[in-house]
């Protein structure tokens, strides 16, 4: 793992004085590009003129159910068979502390630039979301908010015992959505993650959009918008001049 070749992440500057940041983090396979459009799409109303959108790179690692070729992956994965207990079997826990060290490394980042942990939102879809939920409630500061699309709780099985002492994001929103017809990230999957962290005193919610499958729509995009709006409202300042 330390000979692990990192990209630098896809920047968007803030439109206005940068006042938030928002790590939005892709799935296996993907790149920060793939995700581009929908910053874009965030973007076009002009509510998030003061968010820096960060889009990391996952870097090129064997995946077992991938034969074992490399590919961008955030964790290795042994099985995608579309059954809700596949995912949570085998889970590759080095790879995922791994890329928890290095989401918590991108948070910090931004505190030490001067953005409060509290205008700091953490979210992603697929692997990403998964990395999403553990990197942020995990973390050591207080987080706006947590976007997880099509994903679910890693390491559930010992989540609790990883999770600092206090824990600061207890009560950090944390927004969830999932298709109705995922075949890659099992639907039920999701539901129980959702269920698991109610059960362990976060603060979920959960969306489920009829007939989508491992994707994203827009009316999807539409909420996530709406969530970081609410999550990082406009401080209202005005962008220096330069």
């Amino acid at each position: 793992m330390a000979s692990l070749i990192r990209q630098p992440p896809l920047l968007f500057p803030a439109t206005a004085r940068h006042t938030a940041t928002v790590i939005f983090i892709h799935g296996l396979g993907d790149t920060g590009h793939g995700w581009a459009s929908a910053v874009e799409n965030w973007r076009r109303r002009q509510r998030l003129d003061e968010v820096k959108f960060i889009l990391p790179h996952a870097p090129q690692i064997p995946i077992t159910c991938n034969w074992g070729m490399r590919m961008s992956g955030w964790y290795d994965i042994h099985t995608i068979d579309g059954n809700a207990e596949s995912l949570r079997k085998n889970e590759d826990e080095a790879g995922i502390l791994v890329s928890q060290a290095y989401l918590h490394g991108l948070i910090q980042k931004e505190i030490d630039a001067g953005i409060p942990a509290e205008r700091i939102v953490i979210g992603g879809f697929s692997q990403g979301g998964a990395m999403s939920i553990f990197a942020g409630l995990t973390a050591k500061v207080k987080l706006a908010g947590i976007v997880a699309l099509s994903s679910y709780l890693l390491l559930s099985l010992k989540f609790a015992e990883l999770v600092p002492k206090p824990q600061v994001n207890q009560d950090t929103p944390i927004f969830m959505a999932h298709g109705d017809s995922d075949q890659v990230v099992n639907t039920q999957l999701g539901k129980k993650s959702y269920e698991l962290l109610k059960e362990m005193g976060y603060k979920p919610t959960l969306k489920i959009y009829p007939d989508m499958g491992h994707s994203a729509c827009l009316e999807e995009l539409d909420d996530v918008e709406a969530f970081l709006k609410e999550r990082l409202p406009a401080l209202g300042k005005e962008k220096p001049e330069l």
